[in-house]
């Protein structure tokens, strides 16, 4: 198992959203850079946990946990004409871009907060701390993944 950090503005869709869809899951489509893509299409598996991430906004922070129910599949939305989302290069024979599925596992009591993470040392091997880290998802090591959690619950 390992663990991935996805970031999503929550305003387009939080982790209140994840919670309140049916099943509590949801399709991450709409991942337009090539290394996501690649990690969803090639390394994300499932079982794998999510700490889900709120970029752009007053507080960027980790403010919950899900988990991969369904591994790497074409994203629709690269076939639709009216999807902002839409590629038109991009063939059912061929697809560019893949997603994955995730389900909601908890809300932290807590946020860890970006600020937090650039001010503790046991984050600096942390893609997301660091300089011009811009992937919206981002494989996170088992040792901070540990971290994470017990700053969570503690």
């Amino acid at each position: 198992m390992q663990y991935w950090l996805f970031k999503s503005e929550p305003d387009a869709f939080s982790i209140d959203d994840l919670a309140r869809r049916p099943k509590q899951s949801e399709s991450w489509d709409g991942v337009r850079n090539y290394q996501a893509r690649n990690f969803m299409r090639d390394e994300i598996k499932l079982g794998d946990k999510v700490f889900f991430y709120h970029s752009s906004c007053k507080e960027p922070a980790i403010v919950g946990l899900a988990e991969v129910v369904k591994e790497s599949h074409p994203d629709k939305t690269q076939f639709d004409e009216k999807s902002k989302y839409f590629d038109p290069k991009a063939t059912k024979e061929a697809p560019r871009w893949f997603l994955v599925d995730i389900k909601f596992v908890e809300k932290f009591s807590k946020a860890l907060t970006l600020k937090e993470m650039k001010a503790d040392s046991r984050f600096e091997e942390m893609p997301l701390v660091k300089k011009g880290s811009r992937l919206s998802i981002m494989p996170i090591p088992k040792k901070i993944a540990a971290t994470i959690l017990k700053d969570i619950k503690n």
